[in-house]
């Protein structure tokens, strides 16, 4: 299905965005289309990527990197967010260091190859983006049991309702997954 909402144009965006979008194709060695494809409303745009930076990038807390991309992975998957599954799959790939994780965590979580402690964040990120309104008190002590405490258990929930939102603006616009992310971190990566 082609995007209904063409990408911005590089050369249209405000100078701030325009830079930090230069910085993720210097890194990654392409521009993520999620990049070009909200940054057709600047103010958005900031708002967007201030706060997946604030979840996803903090050094607080213990939920590792490959934590967080598990959530949205599944949490993605579950909304049937095909963008989001392939680029944070991609990226979970990567930060566990298993080819065979994304795909597994996206299908059935339950049967993946993850921790006790992973499966327990995950059931809990499920229930927080299936039924958050049935979250009660005894949702909190199997994951205190796991490590996590009060303010990770928040992060949790805050990865899985952000990307809620970012499952739902990548679905209704028709935003695809650049090629890209269908092979990072299956095989291994060419050395420079």
């Amino acid at each position: 299905m082609p995007a209904r909402y063409p990408l911005a144009e590089l050369a249209d965006l405000p100078e701030d965005i325009r830079t930090a979008i230069l910085a993720v194709q210097e890194k990654a060695g392409f521009v993520p289309n999620v990049f070009l494809g909200l940054a057709r409303r600047p103010a958005e745009w900031r708002a967007f990527f201030a706060y997946h930076d604030a979840l996803m990038l903090k050094e607080e807390g213990s939920l590792t990197k490959g934590d967080r991309e598990m959530i949205v992975t599944t949490t993605s998957a579950r909304n049937q967010c095909l963008y989001c599954v392939v680029a944070h799959g991609a990226l979970l790939r990567i930060y566990e260091k298993k080819p065979l994780v994304a795909d597994q965590v996206a299908v059935n979580y339950r049967k993946a190859d993850i921790t006790p402690r992973q499966r327990a964040m995950l059931d809990f990120a499920m229930k927080v983006c299936d039924r958050s309104h049935e979250i009660e008190e005894a949702d909190f002590p199997p994951l205190h049991a796991h490590g996590f405490d009060d303010e990770d258990i928040w992060d949790i929930a805050a990865i899985t309702a952000f990307f809620g939102l970012s499952n739902r603006l990548a679905s209704f616009s028709g935003m695809q997954p650049n090629p890209e992310f269908f092979l990072m971190g299956r095989l291994p990566r060419e050395k420079k």
